[in-house]
């Protein structure tokens, strides 16, 4: 800042921060990232719980007494047909949905580490409601807790993971948050097949108050975290956001990056309703791939075959214990796929695993439709299930989901977090978070009765939506690999069309440099 003024730089141009990846940050990171374990887990365990007979005949006794009548009919599509059911799983999302728009009242003025450790806190209350559940409403009560959780960790954790990376390594430890989320489904895979095996049939109640342990690690990591030093300056603490700006980056001469992050803070104060906001011109880019990214993440069907995996492969015609094991093993396919994404993010750029992991749903996508056709037929007869077949089936899906673990479930939350201004950040997180929690109830609640009603065209309706999403993404996102986040709005500038949108000098600043300039010069 000279002169009072704001540095105005021309469109494209970047800054090349001193720092690298330290062990301070590397750490930060791992201990943030957790967050991903307890929606991986609720994501893995819940199709799990509801394929177990003991729990169903418990809980839902309409559709054990409908699965085992259509064992042998010719009706597999709706074998689990059940709003009750379905709201089991979603309730969570629709709760999630509400509790985003608190988090980022939240996350803004108390600070990304109390928006962590009210998710963690909020989770482990609703594990316990759901493991000594003894009645429907509890079931539904619980999974309104962990929603809360859910709600709060989405929404604190990408933007702290964007705040605290080097902007070189941004895309990796944002990665992070994804692989946590893979490594709970895993976790919750293996524990759903080993508690099955329990005699008695009480195995279903360890799997959902498993739940605690990713909750408790979760958090006791956020207690032991140090906000970001963009959470600091925006709350006016500059000396401690300073101190915390030379851990991380282990260096001492952090004027320059310190100085941006102040002068994006003092700009952002200037807002006066971040999510009214939202609304002027010149954040359209930021805020149509806000709701675009998370929208399109959620219909390309991975969700699906996440929450529903067992129940999914038990319609196919797998038995109870196989069912849970081919979960298992798309949950490891998830976990390794989420690796090579971490490893490889930033040096290939965002665009690129975008647009490769796309293509690859497309054809997986047309594959399981074919063998869903083949299997099942127009009717859903389920006729002799081929060991071929059962191979093509899990080696499609895990194709499939490697597709989508390299790609857009990484991506659905890195490029959102990374590309919104301080000013509108907490508000645009809250947007994207809000999107991807209403889509992911819509599928979770819907998702069994459209698999009645429209059979396999339901795999049709998803094959559409990854093929629109692709052509969304080659024509609209420009790469952000390598781009300091304070930086990020030259993209915009110079992009074939949200350049439109977006003037190629800010005018609101160059307003404010040219009237200090004026005073000096009177001076």
């Amino acid at each position: 800042m000279a002169g009072g003024g704001v540095i105005i730089r021309s469109s494209g141009t970047s800054k090349a921060y001193p720092g690298g990846l330290t062990w301070k940050v590397l750490m930060t990171c791992l201990v943030a990232a957790c967050g991903g374990l307890i929606f991986g887990y609720d994501i893995g365990i819940s199709g799990g719980v509801t394929s177990m007979e003991p729990f169903l005949k418990q809980f839902f006794p309409q559709v054990y007494k409908n699965e085992s009548e259509t064992k042998a009919s010719s009706n597999q599509y709706c074998k689990f047909n059940s709003a009750t059911l379905t709201m089991f799983t979603s309730s969570l999302y629709l709760a999630a949905l509400l509790a985003s728009c608190f988090a980022s009242c939240v996350t803004k003025s108390f600070g990304r580490k109390i928006s962590m450790l009210i998710g963690g806190i909020t989770f482990c209350a609703g594990a316990l409601i759901n493991g000594f559940a003894q009645s429907v409403w509890m079931l539904i009560v619980g999974r309104i807790l962990l929603g809360v959780g859910i709600g709060f960790a989405n929404q604190s954790v990408p933007l702290y993971l964007s705040e605290v990376a080097p902007y070189k390594y941004r895309g990796a430890c944002n990665v992070l948050f994804q692989l946590s989320i893979t490594v709970g489904i895993l976790v919750a895979n293996a524990v759903n097949y080993g508690f099955a095996q329990i005699k008695g049939g009480w195995g279903w109640r360890l799997s959902l108050g498993g739940a605690i342990v990713p909750a408790m690690i979760f958090i006791v990591g956020s207690l032991t975290l140090s906000d970001t030093p963009n959470s600091l300056i925006q709350r006016g603490n500059l000396q401690e956001a300073k101190e915390r700006l030379i851990k991380i980056r282990g260096i001492d001469n952090v004027d320059e990056e310190f100085n941006d992050l102040v002068e994006a803070s003092e700009q952002s104060k200037k807002i006066k309703s971040p999510w009214l906001n939202l609304l002027k011109r010149k954040y359209r880019p930021q805020v149509f791939f806000a709701v675009v990214i998370p929208f399109f993440q959620q219909l390309t069907g991975m969700n699906v075959f996440m929450f529903y995996a067992p129940v999914l492969f038990k319609t196919m015609g797998f038995g109870d214990n196989a069912s849970l094991f081919s979960a298992l093993i798309t949950g490891v396919v998830n976990m390794v796929a989420t690796i090579v994404s971490l490893l490889l993010v930033d040096k290939f750029g965002r665009r690129f695993w975008f647009l490769e992991g796309g293509i690859q749903m497309l054809v997986c996508q047309a594959v399981i439709t074919t063998a869903i056709v083949y299997k099942f037929g127009l009717n859903g007869n389920p006729g002799e299930l081929e060991m071929w077949y059962s191979i093509l089936v899990v080696i499609a899906i895990c194709i499939y989901i490697a597709g989508f673990a390299w790609s857009w479930g990484p991506l659905g939350w890195l490029v959102p977090s990374e590309i919104f201004p301080l000013e509108i950040r907490s508000a645009a997180q809250s947007v994207n978070v809000s999107v991807n929690m209403i889509c992911t109830f819509f599928i979770a609640q819907i998702f069994l009765q459209m698999l009645c009603a429209f059979r396999f065209g339901l795999f049709i309706f998803f094959l559409f939506w990854v093929m629109l999403m692709t052509i969304t993404i080659y024509y609209f996102l420009p790469e952000t690999k390598g781009i300091p986040i304070e930086e990020m709005a030259g993209i915009w500038k110079e992009h074939w069309y949200w350049k439109r949108f977006v003037p190629a000098v800010d005018e609101e600043m160059a307003e404010a440099k040219y009237t200090n300039n004026d005073e000096e010069i009177k001076i």
